[in-house]
């Protein structure tokens, strides 16, 4: 069957468009009128070309964990894979859900597998999903991996939504601080300072200085915003060099506090992509490769990518990332009692769990320690802005009497 982008009209008049299955234009065309569609137009869709039209946007987070459990379970029950994923198109609740799994399966009967097929759709499934569906289908336990990657992908989304929701209380707070304080630059310290100069006494130093500081931001405001604006996208052009990045990912790796956030957050994640593909029964040196895909600093990658040598040339896991130096000693003790005892997959969902557990003590740490400290600093400007106002009236109150 093959897939038809349509434009139709529904009982009220009101055009409706979406993607169905079908063999031929007359079959989709009849389809619709039994939905009670009135068709204008069907076009058959190819999976590419559907892929650049949704690039852009992809399926939630939240619906890609429920389409990765539905379809583990469907496989496990026994049905193939174009079976499983013609019943995920038939009960996706989202339009963009069926669209892309409907590409996917396209590409599925064309004959590519199921990882391959899912590349497509790069925003929709990233790097290490697509490493996992791949070492899942090598082993031929690709349910399995299915389950445990769902799980995963639950476990993720509940962090980054506490995460989230911790943040948007310090977020708000700056951007109204920074509202405030520039306002009072910009529209509030001129007016106010003006008095005073007209007075044609000598102003205090920090006076002064906020004068110039308020005529800065009204003179050339929307040039810094232009430079602040053409920095970040030359930085963002620069990052794209694979040596620039992986600079700035070791300069992350050494900051105080965040330093240790992105390595937890890493060895999370490749701890945890090891123990479904080692429990899934993938050889080490591939699950170690799909391992080093899912890592978002290049710095750790590359401490993979030299461990999976030393592996290859005989050393045991523990040893070959201990050399590396970039895992906590954590992971690396953990690794190596799995390696005697024979519980390398068990050892390593510990590790993953550990590492997850003492990344949200850091975060709550924190973001504890974050909200006093941007109330102080918020504070301290406002206080300087007030003091800079205040001093010149005691000046003259004092030249009065």
């Amino acid at each position: 069957m093959e897939a038809f982008q349509y434009q139709a009209l529904d009982a009220t008049g009101r055009m409706v468009s979406g993607v169905l299955q079908a063999d031929t234009p007359r079959q989709a065309r009849n389809q619709l009128r039994a939905l009670g569609l009135l068709p204008s137009a069907v076009d058959q869709v190819h999976a590419r070309e559907r892929a650049r039209q949704v690039w852009a946007r992809g399926i939630s987070a939240a619906e890609l964990s429920l389409v990765t459990r539905q379809m583990a379970t469907l496989l496990d029950s026994g049905l193939t894979m174009e079976q499983s994923l013609n019943a995920l198109i038939e009960e996706a609740a989202e339009p963009m859900t069926r669209e892309v799994l409907t590409g996917v399966k396209t590409e599925v009967t064309a004959g590519l597998s199921l990882a391959n097929a899912l590349g497509a759709y790069e925003k929709s499934f990233p790097d290490f999903y697509r490493a996992l569906v791949h070492g899942g289908e090598e082993s031929g336990a690709l349910p399995t991996v299915l389950q445990h990657l769902a799980d995963y992908l639950d476990a993720r989304q509940s962090l980054k939504q506490k995460t989230g929701l911790a943040l948007l209380y310090p977020i708000l707070v700056t951007i109204v601080a920074i509202m405030i304080v520039t306002g009072l630059l910009v529209y509030v310290v001129p007016q106010v300072v003006q008095v005073f100069q007209q007075s044609r006494q000598s102003l205090p130093l920090l006076t002064r200085a906020l004068i110039a500081l308020s005529d800065l931001l009204r003179e050339t405001g929307p040039w810094l915003l232009l430079a602040l604006g053409g920095g970040f996208a030359a930085a963002h052009v620069a990052l794209r060099r694979d040596a620039t990045r992986r600079h700035w990912h070791g300069l992350l790796l050494r900051l105080p506090g965040l330093g240790p956030l992105i390595r937890g957050i890493n060895t999370s994640r490749f701890a945890s992509t090891l123990a479904i593909l080692v429990g899934g029964g993938v050889p080490l040196l591939s699950a170690l490769a799909s391992g080093s895909r899912v890592m978002t600093n290049m710095v750790l990658r590359d401490a993979v990518e030299r461990a999976i040598e030393r592996v290859r040339e005989g050393a045991g896991l523990a040893r070959a990332l201990g050399e590396t130096r970039a895992f906590p000693p954590l992971l690396i003790h953990l690794v190596a009692s799995g390696e005697v005892s024979g519980k390398l997959e068990q050892m390593l969902q510990r590790a993953a769990q550990l590492e997850t557990q003492a990344l949200e003590r850091r975060l709550t740490v924190l973001l504890t320690l974050l909200e006093p400290v941007m109330i102080l600093v918020m504070g301290g400007i406002v206080l300087l802005i007030v003091l800079a106002i205040l001093l010149p009236i005691i000046e003259i109150n004092q030249l009065v009497h």
